[in-house]
């Protein structure tokens, strides 16, 4: 009686539970200064189950376990090692994670890793053909689009979906498409620059 007693209805000891419900209360009220985010997440993760994830990346397959809660950004930089894809602002303001989903522009911090299950992801890892640069990459270097090249990813990703969506038949299209990218040095004439010319030569994006 007493050893059913010391078992829940999972069939974990009493003292196994109880350890975890009161590390986990305690992680909980902890105040910042005492405890890291980091440090934080990796305990809450380890009672947390991973999922099943398969997808595929710049036209590789991958599968995966992950963690339910994880972004698509920390999947392909954390787990996957494509770390071209840059963290910025995390709450979908600054573009610079922007990776195509399906052909489609995304902002990956806001997007969940497990909401991408069989879906095709192309980071800026996956533009270049071997040592040919695509397009638009070469019309960045040209037009001095760069700058610090932080923001440079997202850019690209966001001004070949400009190119693709049919929104870059003038500067102004250009620009009003391109509004959620931000860039720092403020190299926006350089970028607008770079998509119009790529747009008008008509060479596939």
């Amino acid at each position: 009686m007493e050893q059913l007693q010391n078992k829940n209805c999972f069939g974990e000891s009493r003292r196994s539970f109880l350890k975890k419900t009161t590390a986990l209360t305690i992680l909980g009220m902890a105040p910042s200064a005492l405890i890291k985010a980091s440090e934080y997440n990796e305990a809450i993760a380890t009672y947390i189950e991973k999922a099943p994830l398969q997808l595929e990346v710049n036209g590789k397959a991958y599968k995966l376990m992950v963690d339910p809660r994880m972004s698509l950004l920390d999947l392909l930089r954390e787990q996957i090692g494509l770390t071209g894809t840059k963290k910025g602002c995390d709450q979908g303001h600054c573009g610079a994670c922007i990776v195509h989903v399906n052909g489609k522009r995304v902002n990956s911090c806001l997007s969940e890793a497990v909401e991408n299950n069989g879906n095709k992801i192309t980071t800026i890892e996956g533009l270049a053909q071997g040592d040919k640069l695509h397009p638009l990459q070469e019309a960045f270097i040209k037009h001095d689009a760069f700058q610090c090249g932080y923001c440079s990813p997202g850019q690209i990703m966001s001004g070949i979906a400009c190119i693709r969506e049919g929104q870059a038949g003038s500067a102004e299209e250009i620009k009003n498409f391109m509004s959620t990218n931000i860039c720092r040095c403020g190299a926006y004439p350089n970028i607008v620059r770079a998509i119009a010319e790529v747009k008008n030569s008509g060479l596939p994006v």
